[in-house]
Formats: structure tokens, C-alpha cells, sequence
């Protein structure tokens, strides 16, 4: 794994001053430290900082071919580059290297655009064509990998793998982007392509940019799992079907000329990716967990199970229940507002990992595939609940739901005013509302009225309603999946374990996100993924023989951190002081009055404001951190006091 910066000028030949690039590299030293490079020529520059993986010896970058024509600097691994060497080859390649670098040279020269589609792996690369000057960036499917990019006033593209790199630059506009700010206090990150700051972006997940000098750049997709629907084998048993593509996903993902383990938090996904590593018969496989002293958070007694079962060499570390020494990090770590409180514990098996080996596998993405969230369940349910309900009685069914108090530590099912308003509502937006961390009404009252007023009409709502609307012939399940594959899966999962484990120079791999696993997964029916009570049914029906049934069956778990408690005791000066944060109160986006009532509510037990009051104090950790006096980062309120200029949130690029 590795960290990429670069900078193109897209009008001319103008020469960037290597000082400014080592800098924007420099910033990712902790995605490679096994070593950097740059490469700088009239109007580009490339910057790399590598975690050595494959070919330790000869897969230094920036990586050019022997005639010096290509460049490219690249984060990830390809999994099925030995067969596209062989092809390659085949047609005439010289390959002096054993990495998989090579192969993004090659076959750009083979192939050209039509090489994304042959790749296998997590990715996102630049890579630089000089025969006719032009800059092509590209993402995995998936969006396992990041990768930023800012179109600035004097024509530079500026890219790299992390928003801190960009920051390096002086041309970046940091007025912050007040969709964005609603889309976090929304869903609890922010969505791609969105950023937090207005003049920055993210390469969605399966598109690729181009940008030939002296014309605009342009963005198009080259990969898209509605496509798939179909080629998803039929008459096979799905059972053996399911081992094949999970375990030759697997043994994909364990080519490395360096240590290797597994990341075992006593789940299913985990656990099913342990067994099918263990049939590899490795040298020695280590798997970490992570525990908690409180025992509604633990796993760790199954995870030390599946161990045992296969003979893991196996590493555990107990996080106090009051051990919230990471939160000071974490806007340095995540570049923007996150409010995802599990990044605390995955940043800290992160750790406890790479002690012991550079790359680890996970059970990451089982959940988006096979249907694994019990929200999916609900959605099914409320479907059935929503048949018999007619639409006339459906505003009467949302005013009998407020009359009803809803309790945050009652299961969902219990929850009288989320069910009813759920089943009043139609489809797309009842699932927006069980994706939401924090419902509209709650957002109505926790954010002021003059930023409300600037967002112009704009409804966070629709980035997960038009994805659920996707016109494509999907099952209400696989409905509920594609809007999590195209928001929540790459805006909030995959960031989280990316920055997690590479601020600690750990490359993590997920069999699950595999692309040809997962678009199998996705084709199966409804039936196959949730039968009764049970997500993930057919993983279970195949991991039967291989895993204990009292972990394959038992009430799914969340890896989180006992936050309601922190607010109420060690951390309740804080989360009472938070109103009067200056930051919070100069962004003019907060009712710091509504902030200060619901601190003072949650820590005498009135009521649970710790999902809200999170998102509050991640947003203010943010602004201290990146908004320091003379940064530059225009503030929320003051942003809207300058005329909005059109088409603001998006930059000048075309879609191809």
C-alpha cells in the first residue's frame, strides 16, 4: 500500500517546484514508509511514498517504461497481475520487474482505457502518458482506495491519495462546502464525490479522469454492478458456488513477499475469511482481536475460538472502556468531519497488528454483499407492513408516530414513532431514514435557521434516494444494497479502514470486496441472503461445516464504543462545555443552544443525545483542527455572506 500526490497543469507547460510536491508527499509518509520518489517534467509532477509489499527489490516508484514514454505512480495491489503479465507478454511486453506496478504500464499501452475492466484489486493510480500529454487518474469499483482531487483557479489539477496532501498546496480554496456539512449531519460522513471543502473532490469509485493538456478534464465510469446482473451463473448450487468465489478470493489476497495475517473481530465475515486462509496451509497465520472490559462490546472469547480452531498464532488486546486516548487524532487522521465511532477500535487492532506483520485480511464488506445489516430486515419488513397500508392513511399513520416517545436503547422493531413513520413513508425515503444518523426532525433543531437557509432547497435525502431509485431491475433488497455500494460502503466502511490501517502503515485486504465475489453476491435473491431472522443466510449454510454454530447464529454484534457512557461520565465536562466552543459558534451552523440542552439531558440519563452530540463534537474537532487563525478556511457563515457562485459543488469537469 501505498500514498500518491501529483500536480498537472492542464493549460500549459508550466514547471511546479519540487519543493511543493516533496511537501504534498511528504504528508503520506505514513501510507509508505518504506521509502518516496518524485518525478518532475514541464507542466507535471508525481510524488509516491511506498509500503513495500511485492518485489521489495525492484518496485520502487515513480515507475516509468524503459523508453520513458509512460509514468505512473500507484497505491494498491493488482491480485490478478501474474495472468495479465503472461497476456502481456504474450503480445510482446518486456517486464523488467517482478511488481504489479508494471502491469498498469504495459497495459495502458496494450490496452489503453479498456485495461480498468481487465484489473483485479484495490486501486487508485495517476499515470502519466508523455506521447500525447495526458494524466489519467482511476479507482477501484469498489472505492477500497482513495484518491482526491482539486481543479484550481490557474488550471492545476492537483490530486493525491489524501485530502492533507492537497492542503499543501496555496492555490486550494478551503471554503468549506455547506452541502457537505449537511450531508454529515446527515449520514455522519461525507458522501462521495463530495469533500469537505468545496473546491476539492473524490474520484467516485469505478470512474477514471482524463485530462489531455490544453482540454478540460473529464470523468467517466468503466465498471458499473448493474451490469453484472446477469452474468451471475445459473443451475449451480449457490452454497458451492459461494465457497468457490470466497475462496479463491482468499487465496488472491495472500501474495506478499512480506508478513501476512488476518484482522478476527469473532464474527462471521471474519471468521469465514480465517477458515478459507487456514485451507492455504500458510507457514503460520496470526490473527488479532481486539477486547473490551465492557462485555455488551466483547467478542473476543469467539474470535479466540476460531484460533484455536485453526491453529492461528493469536494476538489480543483489551481496550479499557474508558479509553477514548484517540479522539485527539482523529481529524488529523480522517481530513474531514467522520462520525463513525468505530474507527476507535479498528485504528486500534490497526495497531496491534502491524506490530506483528504488514498486511492482514478481513471480513470487510460482507455485510454490503450478502445483506448482512439487520436494517435490511427492517426495510423487507416495512415493505410487507407498507402493502397493507393504504396510501391515504399514510399522513395519519406519521402523525399518530409523534405521538409516541422512542427510546434509543429499545431495538428498532420496539421503536413505536421510528416504525410508524417508516411504514407512512415510501420506499426510498423510509431507507433513507434508517440510514440517517440523525433524523430530519433532529437536524431541523440542531441546526440554524440562516444555514438551513443557504443550503437553497438542497435535501441531503437524495444522495441515498436517487441511488435506491437507480432505474435498473432490482429487487426491494438488492434496492437497499445498491444505495449502501454507493454510499455508505466507500463513503464511511471503506474510509474508515483505509485511514485506520494505513496511519498505522498497515495494508488491509478484504476478500469480500472482492468484484467478481461481490457481484455474484449482489445477483443472489432475497431468499439466499436473509431467510427468517438471519442475514448473510447462505454464508452461514456454507461456513457450517468450517465455523462453531453459536458464532455463525448468534445476535450480530456491532464493534463499537461504549460513547453514551463516556458523555455521562469521563468525558462530561467536555460534552457540557461543547456549546461554548468559538469554532462551533463562529461557523454559524450550530445551535450552540440546542447543543448546550441536550449535553445537559444526556448527562443527567433525561434522554441518549450521544449520536447527535458525536457528530457535534467531531464536526468542532474538525474546525479546531484544520481552522486554525490565518489557515485560510473561510467558515460557514462567512462562506454564505459571499455570493454563491453557479454550479458551486461541483468542479469544471466534464462527465465522459
Amino acid at each position: 500500500m501505498c500514498g500518491i500526490a501529483g500536480l498537472f497543469d492542464c493549460r500549459g507547460r508550466r514547471p511546479f517546484a519540487e519543493g511543493l510536491i516533496a511537501a504534498m508527499t511528504d504528508t503520506l509518509v505514513h501510507r509508505g514508509p518504506d521509502g518516496g520518489g518524485l518525478y518532475c517534467a514541464a507542466g507535471v509532477a508525481l510524488g509516491h511514498r511506498r509500503l513495500a509489499i511485492i518485489d521489495l527489490a525492484g518496485g520502487a516508484q515513480p515507475m516509468q517504461t524503459q523508453d520513458g514514454a509512460l509514468t505512473v505512480v500507484f497505491n494498491g495491489e493488482i491480485y490478478n497481475f501474474p495472468e495479465l503479465r503472461a497476456e502481456l507478454e504474450a503480445h510482446g511486453a518486456r517486464f523488467v520487474t517482478s511488481s504489479d506496478t508494471e502491469v498498469l504500464l504495459h497495459g495502458w499501452r496494450q490496452w489503453g482505457v479498456q485495461m480498468l475492466a481487465r484489473l483485479r484489486g484495490m486501486f487508485a493510480f495517476a499515470l502519466w502518458d508523455s506521447r500525447d500529454e495526458t494524466l489519467v487518474l482511476a479507482r477501484d469499483p469498489l472505492g477500497k482506495k482513495p484518491l482526491h482531487y482539486a481543479l484550481l483557479a490557474d488550471g492545476t489539477l492537483a490530486f493525491a491519495s489524501e485530502l492533507k496532501s492537497l492542503l499543501c498546496h496555496s492555490g486550494l480554496d478551503r471554503t468549506l462546502d455547506n452541502e457537505a456539512v449537511s450531508d454529515f449531519f446527515t449520514y455522519g460522513y461525507v458522501p462521495d464525490p463530495k469533500t469537505i471543502y468545496r473546491a476539492a473532490r473524490k474520484l467516485p469509485p469505478a470512474h477514471y479522469l482524463v485530462v489531455q493538456r490544453g482540454s478540460a478534464p473529464r470523468i467517466a465510469r468503466y465498471w458499473n454492478l448493474l451490469d453484472t446482473l446477469d452474468e451471475a451463473p445459473r443451475n449451480h448450487d449457490p452454497v458451492e458456488a459461494l465457497l468457490e468465489h470466497l475462496t479463491g478470493a482468499v487465496g488472491r489476497r495472500l501474495i506478499s513477499d512480506v508478513p501476512l495475517g488476518a484482522l478476527l473481530s469473532g464474527g462471521v465475515d471474519s471468521g469465514a475469511v480465517v477458515a478459507l486462509m487456514a485451507g492455504f496451509a500458510p507457514a503460520h497465520l496470526d490473527t488479532f482481536s481486539i477486547g473490551f472490559g465492557e462485555r455488551a462490546f466483547d467478542e473476543s472469547a469467539y474470535a479466540r475460538t476460531v484460533s484455536e480452531d485453526y491453529g492461528s498464532r493469536h494476538f489480543t488486546q483489551t481496550v479499557d472502556a474508558d479509553d477514548f486516548s484517540l479522539l485527539p487524532r482523529l481529524p488529523e487522521i480522517y481530513d474531514e468531519p467522520f462520525g463513525d465511532v468505530s474507527a476507535i477500535p479498528t485504528f486500534a487492532v490497526c495497531v496491534l497488528a502491524r506490530r506483528h506483520v504488514t498486511v492482514a485480511l478481513t471480513g470487510d464488506g460482507g455485510d454490503e454483499a450478502l445483506a448482512g445489516y439487520r436494517r435490511y430486515r427492517f426495510h423487507l419488513l416495512a415493505g410487507q407492513a407498507r402493502r397493507w397500508i393504504p396510501r391515504w392513511m399514510r399522513p395519519a399513520l406519521a402523525a399518530v408516530a409523534g405521538r409516541y416517545p422512542q427510546p434509543a436503547w429499545l431495538p428498532r422493531p420496539l421503536r413505536a414513532r421510528a416504525t410508524l413513520t417508516e411504514w407512512s413513508l415510501d420506499p426510498a425515503d423510509a431507507y433513507v431514514r434508517m440510514v440517517s444518523a440523525l433524523p430530519r426532525e433532529v437536524r431541523a433543531a440542531l441546526l440554524t435557521p440562516a444555514f438551513r437557509e443557504s443550503l437553497d432547497g438542497y435535501d441531503s435525502a437524495a444522495v441515498v434516494r436517487d441511488h435506491f431509485n437507480v432505474d435498473a431491475p432490482l429487487d426491494p433488497l438488492q434496492r437497499a444494497q445498491y444505495a449502501d455500494v454507493m454510499t455508505y460502503l466507500p463513503g464511511d466502511i471503506l474510509v474508515k479502514v483505509d485511514r485506520a490501517s494505513m496511519a498505522n502503515s498497515l495494508e488491509l485486504r478484504a476478500p469480500m470486496l472482492d468484484q467478481d465475489f461481490f457481484a455474484w453476491a449482489f445477483a443472489q435473491t432475497p431468499q439466499a441472503k436473509i431467510a427468517g431472522v438471519e442475514g448473510k443466510a447462505i454464508l452461514k449454510q456454507a461456513m457450517e461445516p468450517y465455523l462453531p454454530r453459536d458464532l455463525l447464529y448468534r445476535p450480530k454484534q456491532g464493534f463499537t464504543v461504549p460513547l453514551a457512557h463516556w458523555f455521562r461520565h469521563a468525558l462530561r465536562d467536555d460534552i457540557l462545555a461543547l456549546a461554548e466552543s468559538p469554532w462551533l459558534r463562529e461557523s454559524g451552523m450550530v445551535e450552540t443552544g440546542r447543543v448546550a440542552a441536550m449535553a445537559r439531558a444526556h448527562v443527567r440519563g433525561a434522554q441518549d443525545h450521544s449520536k447527535a452530540l458525536w457528530l457535534v463534537w467531531s464536526f468542532d474537532a474538525f474546525l479546531r483542527y484544520h481552522a486554525p487563525a490565518g489557515s485560510g478556511v473561510t467558515s460557514v457563515a462567512a462562506a454564505e455572506r459571499a455570493p454563491a457562485s453557479p454550479g458551486r459543488s461541483e468542479p469544471a469537469i466534464s462527465a465522459g
